[in-house]
């Protein structure tokens, strides 16, 4: 197994500090990315809040969840999110799960997910939903096995934001920072959703206005990634360490 280099590796542990920064996770939540020189494993930190996730946390697994060699603690329990994603989508390079506030009320009530402004065009026609009962029954709402982990993927399709009931939310993206960035704008998107829908009819973006968005956003990626990361060392007790 060849390890990755160390910018690669600092990067994901930006990633985390990121998502915690912007209030996409909290304590729990994760973010993975496929391991540059081999599309059969990827990159994720073991169990730690994201906010102290550091370069040692982070671990090789391959697509059955397994760490290819030995974590420095405890892995998630839901890494099987991460693994079987990778599986079913060759187009995805990198994956945040989190449990957003303002996410959880649209998987619980069924509604989708649809951008409501410019920057969140990535959502498309709109979310996908995973319902784990039509999996496994009642349960914990872990995503915590191979099967369950396969059931989210098929549910996904090819879509780049699933909302999971009672759970929070899975995004995928091309790149890590695209998926960081679609993290954050569907956190952004659904606060922002919940608001129009109280006042009255919404106009949503129709699905060629959403990809249009899409394609000028990815465009700008690193416009925010500088800016998100810039705040990071501007606040004590932030930033990235080694």
């Amino acid at each position: 197994m060849k390890a990755p280099a160390a910018a690669v590796v600092q990067e994901l542990v930006l990633a985390n500090h990121i998502l915690h920064a912007q209030g996409v996770v909290d304590g729990f939540g994760h973010v993975s990315r496929r391991h540059p020189d081999n599309a059969s494993h990827f990159l994720l930190s073991r169990s730690r809040a994201p906010a102290l996730v550091e370069a040692a946390d982070i671990g090789v697994y391959d697509l059955e969840g397994r760490p290819l060699a030995q974590v420095n603690g405890a892995p998630y329990l839901e890494r099987f999110i991460h693994s079987e994603i990778y599986r079913a989508r060759p187009d995805v390079m990198a994956i945040v799960h989190s449990h957003s506030a303002s996410v959880i009320p649209f998987g619980v009530t069924g509604q989708r997910l649809r951008p409501i402004f410019h920057m969140a065009g990535f959502l498309g026609s709109g979310s996908a939903h995973f319902e784990i009962r039509d999996a496994v029954g009642d349960s914990d709402l872990l995503v915590s096995t191979p099967a369950l982990g396969r059931a989210l993927a098929t549910s996904l399709g090819a879509c780049s934001c699933a909302l999971m009931r009672g759970h929070g939310s899975t995004v995928v993206g091309h790149s890590l920072q695209q998926a960081v960035f679609r993290a954050v704008y569907t956190e952004v998107n659904a606060r922002m959703q919940a608001t129009a829908m109280a006042l009255g009819p919404v106009t949503y973006l129709s699905p060629n206005e959403a990809e249009r968005a899409a394609t000028a956003n990815d465009g700008q990626i690193g416009r925010t990634w500088a800016l998100w990361a810039h705040a990071l060392k501007q606040t004590p007790g932030q930033g990235c360490s080694g």
